[in-house]
C-alpha cells in the first residue's frame, strides 16, 4: 500500500462541455493517482437553464455533465464520482416525479456515494427512505443525523470503503443543522448531533481501525459563514486526519479548492462546485 501521500497535485473545476488539464497533469509519473469528481447542490436541474437565462444561459443539466464525467473517466485510471447532497427540488421534475428521475441520473452516471441535504428531506423521511430502497444503487453517508427513530435507519451510514486500484478510500458525511431549515414534520425522529465530533469520530476509525489511505468527508454544511457556525472551513480547522473535504449547501463556486491547516497541522482541501451541475469538481491526487 502507498505509504506517503503527495498532496494536491492538481485541481480545478470543469464547466461548460469542455475538461482543461494542465500538461503536468498528463504527464507525471506516479505509482497510482485518484481523480476525485464531485457535485453539489444539483437541485434537480435535470435539463440546461433556458437560452434566455439571465444568468447561466443554455448552463447546467446532465447531458454537460455527463459529456464531463465520461471525458475524465477516459483520462484517468481511477475515478471516484461523489455528491454532496440537496439532489431535489428546483424544477417541476421533482415536484411530478418524486426524485426519482434524479437517482436514475445518478445511477446512469456512476455516483459511488452521496449525503444528506436539507432538501432532500422535503418529501419526508418515509419518501426519502422508499426511494433510496427503490432507486438509488449508491451509498448514502451521514454522521451526525441520528436516524435510529425514522424511516431512515438502515439506510444511511456512519462511513463507507471504496477501493480504487490499491486504495484504501474512507468516506463520511455531514449534515447541516435542520432546526429552523427542515420543517419539523418531514425530518420528525431526525437527531441533530455536534458535526466537528461526529466526524472526528468516524475519521478515527477510518484511520485507525480501517487504515483507510485517503479520508473524504462529504458536508452539506456550507463553506464558510460570517459568524460561529460551523462550516467546512471550520470543520477543516477543528479536526484532524481528514484529507478532503467536498462542499455543498452554499453554493459557493470556487476558482480552485482551499487549503485549511487542520489541528494537527496537515492541509485539508476543501471545494465545493456551485449548485446545478454548472460545475463538475475535480481534485487529482497523486500516491507514490
Amino acid at each position: 500500500m502507498p505509504t506517503r501521500r503527495q498532496f494536491l497535485r492538481n485541481s480545478a473545476f470543469l464547466a461548460g462541455g469542455l475538461l482543461f488539464l494542465p500538461d503536468e497533469i498528463r504527464a507525471a509519473p506516479a505509482e497510482q493517482s485518484l481523480m476525485i469528481l464531485h457535485t453539489n447542490d444539483f437541485h434537480s436541474r435535470l435539463e440546461s437553464f433556458p437560452d434566455n437565462h439571465p444568468k447561466y444561459p443554455g448552463q447546467g443539466g446532465i447531458a454537460r455533465l455527463k459529456t464531463l464525467i465520461d471525458k475524465a473517466r477516459k483520462q484517468h485510471d481511477h475515478c471516484l464520482l461523489l455528491d454532496c447532497g440537496d439532489v431535489f427540488q428546483g424544477t417541476p421534475y421533482f415536484n411530478r416525479f418524486g426524485g426519482v428521475p434524479e437517482y436514475k441520473w445518478m445511477n446512469m452516471a456512476g455516483y459511488e456515494a452521496t449525503t444528506l441535504g436539507n432538501h432532500d428531506f422535503d418529501m419526508g423521511t418515509e419518501h426519502l427512505s422508499d426511494l433510496i430502497r427503490n432507486h438509488a444503487a449508491f451509498v448514502f453517508v451521514n454522521c451526525n443525523y441520528g436516524l435510529e427513530n425514522t424511516p431512515l435507519n438502515g439506510r444511511i451510514l456512519p462511513r463507507h470503503i471504496i477501493k480504487k486500484g490499491r486504495l484504501k478510500i474512507g468516506i463520511t458525511g455531514v449534515g447541516v443543522n435542520p432546526d429552523g431549515l427542515i420543517p419539523a414534520d418531514l425530518c420528525k425522529g431526525v437527531i441533530y448531533h455536534d458535526p466537528i465530533k461526529s466526524v472526528q469520530e468516524q475519521v478515527d476509525l477510518l484511520r485507525k481501525k480501517e487504515k483507510c489511505d485517503v479520508v473524504i468527508v462529504l458536508s452539506h454544511l456550507g463553506f464558510e459563514y460570517p459568524g460561529n457556525q460551523v462550516s467546512d472551513r471550520v470543520l477543516a480547522a477543528e479536526t484532524h486526519g481528514i484529507d478532503v473535504i467536498l462542499g455543498g449547501h452554499t453554493h459557493t463556486f470556487l476558482e480552485a479548492p482551499v487549503s485549511v491547516i487542520s489541528k494537527n497541522k496537515k492541509p485539508v482541501v476543501v471545494s465545493q462546485a456551485g449548485w446545478a451541475g454548472l460545475q463538475l469538481g475535480h481534485i487529482k491526487l497523486t500516491f507514490k
